[in-house]
């Protein structure tokens, strides 16, 4: 009996174990009974001083204690904890032996700056920073836990060895669409033939000084600050900027014939993947849409779908003014009359943007949507903006028959990325 295949002639690739992490908390239970209920994992930073910023509040994970802190030490902890659980569900390979390799999406990884005071003391006492002083430090060239943390695949390695995936683990960044992108190169793998299973985990655990003030420099943030929990605001006409999180997903992949023989339960199929980049801009996207367009475009037609075949959109929706009215314009020329009446939600209003993580975390969401016929709800959704008539679900989760949800992630730098998800085959 030939094995199945979709509609191209290649291997269906469905899902078969979620785990995810979020400012709502740990486990997909809990991140499902809040994110339903529209609670807001949103908070006051208490885990550094704040004074003289303009955003004092994030989506962190404080229950996921770092001494001494270190944004790519918790997102190791986040994306191992979140991988765990889905390949627990999945229930696939031996402890320590996954049978497939591992995509990983993570934040690029720098020494962060407590690090580097240190690094800058222990130099020759001038204070300067270079690779001699580096190799000074570190003895002569040994590794020491700072030479670790700015090597950038230190995080895909450590997973790699715990989980035993097979081959080299990859790992990428491509903005706020990486989480996506991940899940992309688990499907391409195999339907390439390559893998019978990847192990697709994107994580992020950048709220640090930095960081904030880097995205504070660009007027990124939100500074909607008390109280902390109403500052995202997708596609309301009083947003003004996302909110940094933190958190992780993670997706086990089979071909359905390799899932189906080791008697697995499907718990969806990844049935479009579409992407398109531009280089218009370092942090702005295209400002005729084009790219993000092409995208949407590209995943139904990798999925083999038309626009009236979609049940829900899962926006990317981060509450920034520009990316909102981007994301309205790029669904509203694919989809035309039809995106005023397919249900949008952004995740991003309640656990914020997790920025490398978001694409997995919020597929995991999707995944979750299908098999439960809810959607989440965008809550502090209460003065919509006339210019972006989407057809938002605004502050309660809305039941209803969703078959087919596209999930998008429009990142800086014109970094696009779409999926679509469907349930089991038939």
């Amino acid at each position: 009996m030939a094995a199945p295949r979709d509609n191209f002639g290649r291997p269906i690739v469905v899902v078969t174990g979620m785990g995810v992490v979020t400012s709502l908390g740990a486990g997909k239970t809990e991140n499902w009974a809040k994110l339903t209920a529209g609670e807001s994992g949103i908070r006051t930073i208490t885990r550094f001083p704040t004074v003289g910023l303009k955003t004092t509040m994030a989506g962190t994970v404080d229950f996921v204690p770092i001494e001494p802190f270190s944004s790519t030490d918790l997102s190791e902890r986040l994306g191992d904890m979140a991988a765990e659980e889905a390949v627990a569900q999945a229930g696939i390979g031996a402890r320590g032996d996954f049978p497939g390799p591992l995509f990983l999406a993570v934040a690029p990884v720098e020494v962060e700056w407590p690090q580097r005071e240190e690094l800058g003391r222990a130099a020759a006492g001038d204070g300067d920073i270079n690779y001699d002083a580096l190799l000074r430090v570190s003895g002569g060239g040994r590794f020491t836990p700072y030479h670790h943390r700015f090597l950038f695949g230190s995080v895909a390695n450590a997973l790699a060895d715990k989980f035993g995936t097979k081959g080299s683990p990859i790992s990428l960044s491509t903005a706020c669409a990486s989480g996506a992108t991940a899940i992309q190169l688990g499907v391409e793998a195999i339907r390439r033939g390559e893998a019978d299973a990847a192990l697709c985990v994107a994580t992020d655990g950048s709220v640090n000084p930095e960081a904030l003030v880097r995205f504070s420099l660009l007027s990124a943030l939100s500074t909607h600050n008390d109280p902390p929990q109403t500052s995202v605001k997708p596609f309301s006409k009083n947003r003004d900027g996302f909110v940094m999180a933190e958190g992780a997903g993670a997706l086990v992949l089979e071909s359905y014939e390799a899932a189906m023989a080791r008697g697995a339960r499907i718990l969806g199929v990844l049935a479009g993947c579409g992407e398109l980049a531009d280089s218009f801009h370092r942090t702005r996207s295209s400002p005729d849409g084009k790219p993000i367009i092409g995208c949407v475009r590209n995943a139904l037609a990798d999925a083999g779908m038309a626009p009236e075949q979609i049940d829900y959109i899962n926006a990317h929706g981060t509450g920034t003014p520009e990316n909102d009215r981007m994301e309205y314009l790029g669904i509203s020329s694919v989809f035309g009359e039809l995106a005023g009446k397919i249900p949008v939600s952004s995740n991003k209003s309640m656990v914020g943007h997790t920025l490398s993580a978001a694409g997995a975390v919020e597929a995991v969401f999707s995944v979750l949507t299908l098999e439960h016929q809810r959607i989440p709800p965008t809550i502090n959704y209460d003065v919509p903006d006339p210019a972006i008539p989407f057809d938002v679900v605004p502050n309660k989760a809305r039941d209803a028959r969703v078959t087919a949800v596209m999930s998008n992630s429009f990142g800086f730098g014109g970094q696009n990325a779409s999926l679509i998800l469907t349930g089991e085959p038939a």
